[in-house]
């Protein structure tokens, strides 16, 4: 169980992106953008599987989540905690452990063999699920596992993120769209508002990710990029 204590969203926030830095989670390389696997080009990547590595940040971070989503969504909203094929897994088992509740997995696809399951584990008829993702883009992934769970009789009206980009409009009119309420620890921006304060990059560097979060698409197609998103 967690500690109960709930800290200031913005609070969270800040030392969520703060530890992104800390253990080089979060990269800014606006010179020589990567290359997203939509075919966008980005100047700034996250790689949140790193968090499992680190247990003092994976056990803030978790408790992080807890609080959020027993502030936001209520504390006996959920009967079950599902976790996404991969990414998704262990940090559904860590905030299952942290609400005191069961965990199911969801795969991408159902297995070729056996029983032929998507989801493995036990979800009873009208099981109220949390969906937990380690970070959402526009949300296409998170929402094969919710549709998936819908099919069998699950129930999905809130979805966790522990980090969101939350620079795409196409994420938001996709929640609003699916009747799913996403909740999230941090964004881009916070992470930007650290590496701004700290001056951990050039202001050079800084306005282009700035202008990448104004309008990712046309930064995109500017560094030889994708100019929109796949509609999947």
């Amino acid at each position: 169980m967690f500690s109960n204590s709930f800290p200031d969203r913005n609070v969270m926030a800040e030392l969520m992106a703060r530890m992104l830095w800390e253990i080089q989670a979060v990269h800014f390389r606006a010179d020589e953008p990567y290359r997203l696997a939509s075919g966008m080009a980005s100047p700034v990547y996250v790689d949140c599987r790193k968090l499992l590595s680190y247990p003092r940040v994976r056990s803030a971070i978790m408790d992080f989540a807890a609080a959020t989503i027993t502030r936001s969504a209520g504390f006996e909203r959920f009967d079950v905690v599902a976790g996404g094929e991969t990414a998704g897994i262990p940090f559904a088992a860590l905030l299952a452990d942290r609400l005191g509740l069961p965990m199911i997995y969801v795969r991408k696809k159902p297995k070729g063999h056996g029983r032929a399951a998507q989801i493995e584990g036990v979800m009873p008829e009208g099981a109220r699920v949390l969906v937990i993702e380690d970070l959402v883009t526009v949300g296409g992934s998170m929402f094969t596992f919710i549709d998936a769970i819908r099919a069998a009789g699950g129930i999905v009206e809130h979805g966790m993120s522990l980090f969101y980009y939350g620079i795409f409009a196409q994420a938001a009119a996709r929640y609003a769209n699916g009747g799913v309420t996403l909740h999230h620890i941090a964004t881009w921006r916070d992470v930007l508002a650290v590496a701004r304060a700290d001056r951990l990059f050039d202001e050079a560097t800084l306005s282009s990710v700035e202008a990448f979060f104004d309008d990712p698409l046309a930064w995109s197609s500017a560094h030889g990029g994708v100019a929109e998103l796949p509609v999947a």
